[in-house]
C-alpha cells in the first residue's frame, strides 16, 4: 500500500462530532470532485466521482450523518485503467441536493450556484477547526503524499486557479508555506518541506501517518548525518595521508642532497622519525622525542624541513635554467 493510501484510510476513519465540521469537509469533496445537473425542469442532482473507495465511504458516511440522507452509489470500470474502478455518489432528490449545496455554501440563499462549485461565503470555513476539515476534505477528493522514503511532497490538485487559491491561503493559515504551480489544465497546491508535511498531517489529524513519516525523517536524518561524518573523516585521512606523503618526499630529498646531518639538531631527529614511522601521526611523532613536544611543535619542524627541500629545489632549477641559457 502506498503512504499516499495509507494517510487517506486513516483520514477516511476520522470523523469529528461536530456537524459544522463535517459540512465543511463535505464542501471541500464536493468542491473538488463534485458535479451538479440540472434538468429541464430545474430539478438539482448532485454527484462526486471518486476512484478511491475509501473517499466514497467517507462522503457516503458524512452525509449520512450530517444530513440524514441516504446515497445513491454506482460503480463502473475505468475505460482507460482496466484495473481501476470509478465510483459516482449521486443524491438525485432535488430537495436534499439543494439543502446540502446550502448547508455547504456551494450555494447562496437565492439559489446561485458559486461558480465552479467554489465555496460562496467563508462562513463554512470560519473556525480553525472547519479550515483542518476542509482541507482534509480536499486531500481526500485531489490530495496526494509521496513515499517520504524517496521524497517529500504533498499536494492537492484543484480544477481551477480561484480554488487553488482559496485551498493555498487556508493551509497558510497554520503557518505552513504551501505554493501553487500549474500543471496541464489543473492548478496544484504543494507544499516540499518535510517539516511542513508532518504539520499538514497533524492538522488534518492523521495521526499515525505522522509519526510513520516522522520515523523516516529520524532515520534519514541520522542517515545523511553519519554520511557527513564519514566523508569528514574520509577527507581529514585523505588530508593527512597526502600531508605525510609530501614530508617523506621532502625529507628523502634533503637526505639525497644535503643529507640530513647537515640539518639542525630537531630537524634531523624530527626527519629520522617520519622516515622510520611514516604513518605515525602528529601527536605519535612528538611523543617520541625526548624530550616529548606537541603536535604544532612537530607541525612546525616539519614545515621547516618542507621549506628547505623547496628552496633547494628552485635554486636547482635556476642553476639547470642557467646552463640551458649559456649553451644556448
Amino acid at each position: 500500500m502506498s503512504f499516499s493510501k495509507e494517510v487517506k484510510d486513516e483520514l477516511s476513519r476520522q470523523l469529528n462530532p461536530a456537524r459544522h465540521c463535517m459540512i465543511a469537509e463535505i464542501a471541500a469533496v464536493i468542491s473538488l470532485c463534485g458535479r451538479i445537473l440540472i434538468n429541464d425542469k430545474d430539478c438539482i442532482t448532485l454527484k462526486i466521482h471518486t476512484e478511491n473507495i475509501t473517499v466514497a465511504r467517507k462522503y457516503f458516511t458524512l452525509i449520512k450523518k450530517t444530513f440524514n440522507i441516504n446515497t445513491e452509489i454506482s460503480i463502473r470500470q475505468n475505460s482507460y485503467l482496466k484495473m481501476s474502478k470509478m465510483y459516482t455518489l449521486s443524491i438525485a432528490e432535488h430537495d436534499d441536493a439543494v439543502r446540502i449545496l446550502k448547508a455547504t455554501k456551494l450555494m447562496d440563499e437565492s439559489m446561485e450556484i458559486g461558480e465552479n462549485l467554489s465555496v460562496v461565503s467563508n462562513l463554512v470555513i470560519q473556525n480553525a477547526c472547519c479550515k483542518r476539515a476542509f482541507i482534509r476534505g480536499a486531500f481526500l477528493a485531489s490530495g496526494s503524499i509521496s513515499d517520504p522514503e524517496k521524497t517529500y511532497h504533498f499536494e492537492i490538485v484543484a480544477p481551477n486557479e480561484d480554488k487553488a487559491i482559496q485551498l493555498r491561503d487556508i493551509i497558510n493559515s497554520f503557518s505552513v508555506d504551501a505554493k501553487i504551480v500549474r500543471r496541464k489544465k489543473y492548478f496544484v497546491v504543494y507544499v516540499k518541506e518535510g517539516s511542513q508535511i508532518v504539520d499538514l498531517l497533524n492538522i488534518m489529524e492523521a495521526h499515525v501517518a505522522l509519526m510513520n513519516l516522522e520515523n523516516v525523517r529520524i532515520l534519514k536524518e541520522m542517515r545523511n548525518s553519519i554520511n557527513r561524518q564519514v566523508n569528514c573523516e574520509a577527507a581529514n585521512i585523505n588530508k593527512t595521508v597526502m600531508a605525510a606523503s609530501k614530508q617523506l618526499d621532502d625529507i628523502r630529498y634533503l637526505k639525497k642532497t644535503v643529507g640530513l646531518g647537515e640539518l639542525a639538531e630537531g630537524l634531523e631527529e624530527i626527519a629520522e622519525l617520519r622516515l622510520e614511522y611514516p604513518e605515525a601521526s602528529l601527536k605519535e611523532l612528538g611523543a617520541l622525542l625526548n624530550p616529548p613536544i606537541g603536535k604544532s611543535g612537530v607541525n612546525h619542524r616539519l614545515r621547516k624541513l618542507s621549506i628547505l627541500a623547496d628552496n633547494l629545489r628552485e635554486q636547482k632549477e635556476e642553476v639547470n635554467y642557467g646552463i640551458k641559457e649559456n649553451i644556448d
